[in-house]
């Protein structure tokens, strides 16, 4: 079989709790998930960041984060920044939704927290393979060149796409389309950067009684760079369930699904290559040396 498409198959919120942390380790080691991220700012992120620093083998990239979207479980930011930065909300956590954190947020503290984060996943002995964007809110058109900065300084690949319709969690950002986001996507390719042609996300709309058919989700990608944005969780007392009641089932469902064998033995047969984020980040520096 020719193979000419390329999938990262990537698990997005590791470190926000436990079960994704379990999720994560266990999935990569299945060698059903190629890449992971994780976000520095959230609770659990000390337990992923002493399971990767002792193994080389999973990939890991830092999942930027400025919004704490969650009711009851919130996260502030790491790098100390008080009200005046426009960060954070009048609770001092950052902000629920992208839309407060464009509305409020200085890019020079964005970058500062962004840097902090970035900081502290290398601090913690993580090989740090990527940067993306929790909530696309690091997208955003108001500091999106410093994402790409921060790429360049820390020798690292950025996710972007290659149009914003084609960025699965395009959602978040409101009133940006592609022609606002096109100079941002010639600067990742002057720099280098690995443009994938796509980005799925997963489907938190889903109900419950309608399970996510992912050989469907997959089964037509026949060509390109696809990056898979999914989020499976664990399942655990006083965990996702009571954090994200009403969506829950989404993540649990993909971890459920992607540790059947039958999974693996089927995107083993699929035509596309599976690669992790260390190895386009290896390639791209190599372009770089």
């Amino acid at each position: 079989m020719v193979r000419t498409a390329r999938l990262i198959i990537h698990a997005d919120d590791v470190g926000m709790c436990h079960g994704a942390n379990r999720a994560f380790v266990e999935l990569s080691r299945l060698g059903v998930i190629t890449s992971g991220s994780v976000m520095v700012p959230c609770p659990w992120f000390p337990e992923i960041a002493e399971i990767a620093a002792g193994d080389p083998t999973l990939d890991v990239g830092v999942h930027l984060t400025l919004t704490s979207e969650h009711r009851h479980y919130r996260w502030g930011p790491v790098s100390g920044a008080t009200r005046s930065s426009g960060l954070v909300d009048d609770h001092g956590y950052l902000w629920p939704d992208v839309s407060s954190v464009r509305r409020h947020a200085h890019p020079e503290a964005v970058e500062t927290e962004l840097r902090a984060q970035i900081d502290r996943a290398l601090d913690a002995g993580i090989d740090v393979t990527h940067l993306d964007a929790h909530m696309g809110a690091a997208l955003a058109p108001e500091w999106c060149d410093r994402y790409l900065r921060l790429g360049l300084d820390y020798r690292v690949p950025v996710l972007i796409a290659a149009t914003l319709t084609a960025y699965g969690p395009n959602g978040h950002l409101v009133d940006v389309g592609d022609d606002g986001f096109s100079p941002f996507v010639d600067s990742a390719r002057a720099a280098g950067f690995p443009v994938v042609d796509r980005v799925i996300e997963t489907d938190f709309t889903r109900r419950a009684d309608r399970p996510q058919d992912y050989r469907v989700v997959l089964g037509g990608i026949t060509e390109g760079h696809v990056f898979c944005a999914f989020h499976p969780c664990a399942p655990g007392p006083g965990e996702v369930e009571v954090i994200e009641p009403d969506q829950c089932h989404v993540r649990l469902d993909e971890y459920s699904a992607f540790r059947d064998p039958a999974w693996a033995q089927w995107l083993d047969l699929q035509p596309f290559i599976l690669e992790g984020f260390r190895t386009v980040r290896d390639a791209w520096r190599s372009t770089r040396s």
